[in-house]
């Protein structure tokens, strides 16, 4: 998983404290907006105004505190304990220093700062701005593979778009884990905004892709990047796209707005980007389709002789993640409403693997499995495979087995694209043939798979007798 985005994600799940302030009643008629604090201080022998840190998920809480043994200037650093593997306090040093208040940092080009560690060779994994560890940070951005020593150095991160900053509380952020096995310890300083002549020649960078899509779903444009001039050296800041302006070639297929990028019709339209008056190398090719307009139609099995792995008739037993860490990169999965109804969406669809390994399920006593599928018109087939794990219920320990069967227009049933295609298939299917599955009482996994461009929506998955 990318860097940034893992501890974006580490840090969603962290609560803040929100505080309200109330006012005292007078009339405030013709009073215009208060200006927000411009200050450009994270740390200077101490933390800034207003300023806390608040460690990431699975971090070391205490990895950081002000001393004054080490120091770059002034009387005092921010030390940082980088621990070692398998530490009980946490298995990387992480977190965000965020302000309570929301900052102006429009006139500032770099976040700067000063580091060194306790040892030569030291690598800080990423170090940052934007990120406000609510999960909901827009303009985060960073530099990662920071090389470190035992003197200290200044640091310098370019800000993609300054102009996207008038409103910012996220300020710094940094995630670091063990070196060669080992903890250590690093030291940080002086860490502010500044507006720096040296920081020139932006080039973003979104990512050249086709990616196959549906009406009413919005589009990932995944990382992005701007290579800078720091000092006539090239330095890669990755950020979020919220940084950049995105247009389609048509509007009829794609539209975006506020930085959202909408499939609203069948077709292909380019979308490419620009940062400020700067164009970004690289284009996003949309292929629009439809969407089922109608729900699935309603399972008919008596609940008592269903066990359901998704369906809003039936109660649902537990399911690992329907989009496994090992799917295929380029295809991508959804959460999506058809006529009121919850149904589970694959796009760009070549494998999607569905996990229920943590609680294996016996279809000893069941007979069949049901899927319903829609797929839009010029889908050639969709591939279902059941995956039981032998008796120990462990991957690769007892023999694993397994059995794919694909569906197409000549199959049984066939595969109808445009309509919910209801595919109930007998278990004894999985299980016939030199490679299918020896048994059926510890399945762990359902994995479908499409020629790589099919857009795919399933409904109603459960085994029943």
């Amino acid at each position: 998983m990318h860097v940034r985005r893992m501890f974006r994600d580490a840090g969603a799940r962290i609560a803040l404290v929100l505080f309200a302030v109330a006012g005292c009643e007078r009339d405030t008629s013709g009073l215009g907006p208060v200006a927000l604090s411009t200050d450009p201080v994270v740390f200077i022998d101490q933390l800034g105004a207003g300023i806390d840190y608040q460690a990431f998920t699975n971090s070391k809480y205490d990895a950081t505190s002000v001393v004054t043994n080490e120091k770059y200037s002034g009387t005092a650093s921010l030390r940082v304990v980088v621990p070692a593997p398998n530490d009980p306090t946490g298995w990387f040093a992480g977190g965000a220093f965020v302000s309570s208040e929301y900052r102006d940092l429009s006139g500032y080009n770099a976040l700067t700062f000063y580091a060194k560690a306790s040892k030569d060779g030291a690598t800080l994994n990423v170090a940052g701005l934007g990120n406000d560890n609510t999960g909901t940070s827009l303009f985060e951005a960073s530099w990662g593979d920071i090389p470190m020593s035992t003197q200290w150095r200044r640091y310098v991160i370019p800000i993609p778009l300054p102009a996207r900053l008038v409103s910012e509380r996220g300020l710094f952020f940094i995630a670091e884990g063990a070196e060669n096995d080992e903890g250590y310890e690093c030291w940080l300083d002086d860490i502010v905004f500044s507006n720096l002549s040296s920081v020139t020649n932006p080039r973003p960078i979104i990512e050249t892709k086709t990616i196959t899509s549906f009406a009413g779903a919005t589009v990932d444009p995944g990382d992005v990047a701007t290579i800078f001039s720091v000092g006539g050296t090239d330095q890669v800041v990755s950020h979020m796209p919220g940084y950049l302006s995105f247009q389609s070639s048509a509007d009829s297929v794609v539209t975006v707005s506020n930085g959202v990028i909408t499939v609203v019709g069948q077709g292909e339209a380019s979308v490419t980007a620009r940062l400020g008056s700067v164009d970004a190398a690289g284009v996003i090719t949309v292929k629009g389709s439809a969407a089922p307009m109608v729900a699935a139609p309603r399972p008919t099995p008596p609940p008592a002789d269903v066990l359901s792995l998704f369906s809003n008739v039936y109660p649902n037993v537990t399911v690992d993640t329907w989009w496994a860490e090992w799917s295929h990169n380029y295809s991508s999965f959804t959460d999506f409403r058809v006529a009121g109804d919850d149904v589970k969406a694959y796009t760009s669809l070549n494998y999607a693997g569905i996990e229920f390994a943590s609680q294996t399920i016996d279809a000893t006593s069941l007979t069949h499995f049901h899927v319903d599928v829609w797929v839009p018109a010029g889908t050639l087939l969709f591939k279902v495979k059941l995956v039981d794990f032998g008796e120990d219920g462990v991957y690769q320990g007892a023999p694993d087995s397994e059995r794919e069967l694909t569906f197409w227009a000549g199959s049984t049933p066939p595969l109808l694209p445009g309509v919910w295609t209801s595919l109930d298939i007998p278990l004894e299917d999985f299980m016939n043939g030199p490679s299918g599955l020896v048994q059926r009482a510890h399945l762990a996994q359902l994995i479908i798979s499409g020629t790589g461009d099919t857009t795919a929506f399933i409904d109603n998955v459960y085994f029943h007798k």
